[in-house]
């Protein structure tokens, strides 16, 4: 089997599942996503070689803290009334095993305190943290998250289209950052922008961000900001994880699917973009409705 029938077939199958689940209930979003976010959080640790009890401590933190955030989002919900409580104990013991975590070092003696302390909460706070925060955008409005999805993948596309063709041109295209991701190119970026809000404006008519617009007339400048947030966010968080690689002189992050790496290559663009859409559309469900 050829590399390119892998790659397509593998990423078929991926995007099947995170539209199925999507659409199929939050169980299945949250069960599918708390997976790939231990899987990518276990992935970054072994790239930076963490010793195995740091591992263990961020896989079990980052369970508690997906606990944590799931209890906290099924509450604004309103299924479970008792759930916040919850959320508040499971927050707590977030807090206290972090703790734990980093004065473990006291004991361990590892030699390297300040970069196990850092990679592990580098492990929280721009992995699990942002990847968890998804159910809080799931439970506003299942379709936002599918715009979030949607639109980061239409971006890459669009770069990827945009920037091919304008790199075919005398002299090329104008390389964003050369020294981490020689491929990307500010045509290719603007590219990607105009695809995504484009692919937006589709979306608005079929009602997609209504939830966050509710009775006003500005769903076009919603769904546009949207787009814009996703595709600059999305590509600074694709940046992001090639200098990581870089640093590490690694390829890939691991093998999670076959001809397109690890986990943390397919989320990278949704590690920046997921909080800051999650933020943005709970910041416009109750402040659009007032203006």
């Amino acid at each position: 089997m050829s590399e390119l029938v892998k790659r397509t077939l593998s990423g078929s199958v991926f995007v099947a599942c995170v539209v199925g689940s999507i659409l199929w209930s939050p169980y299945a979003f949250s069960a599918l996503f708390f997976v790939f976010c231990i899987m990518a959080v276990d992935e970054f640790h072994r790239l930076v070689h963490s010793p195995r009890a740091l591992r263990v401590y961020a896989l079990v933190t980052t369970t508690i803290l997906w606990m944590m955030v799931q209890c906290l989002a099924w509450r604004i919900e309103g299924s479970e009334a008792n759930l916040r409580s919850v959320g508040y104990i499971f927050c707590l013991g977030y807090m206290l095993l972090v703790i734990f975590a980093l004065l473990d070092e006291i004991w361990n003696e590892s030699g390297q305190p300040l970069k196990n302390w850092g990679n592990l909460l580098i492990s929280q706070s721009m992995i699990a943290l942002p990847l968890a925060s998804m159910l809080f955008l799931y439970f506003l409005d299942k379709w936002l998250l599918l715009a979030l999805f949607v639109l980061i993948w239409v971006n890459d596309t669009g770069a990827y289209c945009v920037g091919s063709l304008t790199a075919k041109r005398s002299g090329g295209n104008h390389k964003m950052a050369p020294n981490i991701s020689p491929k990307k190119s500010w045509e290719g970026l603007f590219g990607g922008v105009a695809f995504t809000i484009g692919a937006a404006f589709i979306l608005n008519r079929f009602g997609w961000f209504d939830s966050i617009h509710p009775g006003t007339d500005s769903g076009l400048f919603v769904a546009g900001l949207f787009a814009f947030l996703v595709s600059a966010f999305g590509t600074m968080g694709d940046l992001m994880e090639s200098l990581m690689k870089r640093s590490l002189g690694v390829k890939d992050s691991g093998k999670f699917l076959p001809g397109h790496g690890g986990a943390l290559d397919r989320f990278d663009s949704v590690l920046l973009a997921a909080p800051i859409i999650t933020s943005f559309c709970w910041l416009c469900y109750f402040i659009v409705p007032l203006l």
